[in-house]
């Protein structure tokens, strides 16, 4: 009767309308969480970008120190020439002075009219040996200059090596974010499918 189908018709419509503002109610809810997603995008790029920003200043700092360490160990080669030559020409005026010694001797036990050679050896041997206090002197402060070029050395390697460890952090940090933008994208994908499942359940009961 004409009742009957006026009756089925409006719990068709009731039906229709239940179901629109269930999808209604999907669809805000995917909204949000885009929206949410979208904003957590955002927090992510600019965690990228500053950790972009910090990787370029740890790269920069990288090649200054690498610089810096490479004058040091020019400087720690040329100390370590110096202290080996020092200690050359030492031990050769050691060598002179012990044979001008060795002659000063023969010369005492000549005769009295060899004394002004004597004194003239003597005073060769007193400059020898002035000489061999400055050597030493020279020595001294280049094993300084050597030991505070080593230290030197360790601190840069191990700033080198502080930077290296902040370079593998930065590779860690970047695949975790490639991680969550693929889940993100799944996220995405899951409410793109819901929305046209809903669009076609829409379309069903028209």
């Amino acid at each position: 009767s004409l009742e009957h189908e006026e009756g089925k018709i409006l719990r068709l419509q009731l039906e229709l309308n239940q179901v629109k503002s269930e999808i209604d109610r999907k669809i805000a809810e995917k909204d949000e969480e885009i929206d949410q997603m979208k904003r957590n995008h955002l927090r992510i790029v600019e965690s990228m970008q500053s950790t972009l920003d910090a990787e370029i200043r740890t790269l920069r700092l990288k090649k200054k120190m690498e610089g810096d360490l490479n004058e040091m160990e020019i400087q720690l080669s040329h100390a370590n020439r110096v202290a080996a030559e020092a200690q050359k020409n030492l031990r050769n005026t050691q060598a002179v002075l012990k044979d001008t010694q060795i002659h000063l001797d023969d010369a005492l036990r000549t005769q009295e009219d060899l004394k002004e050679q004597v004194a003239m050896v003597e005073r060769r041997a007193n400059l020898l040996q002035a000489e061999i206090e400055e050597l030493r002197a020279a020595l001294e402060q280049t094993e300084r200059s050597r030991k505070v070029a080593g230290q030197e050395l360790m601190a840069a390697r191990e700033r080198v090596s502080s930077t290296l460890s902040l370079i593998n952090t930065k590779k860690k940090l970047e695949t975790d974010i490639a991680q969550i933008q693929s889940e993100m994208e799944d996220t995405i994908q899951e409410a793109r499918n819901a929305e046209d499942k809903a669009k076609k359940a829409i379309t069903d009961v028209s």
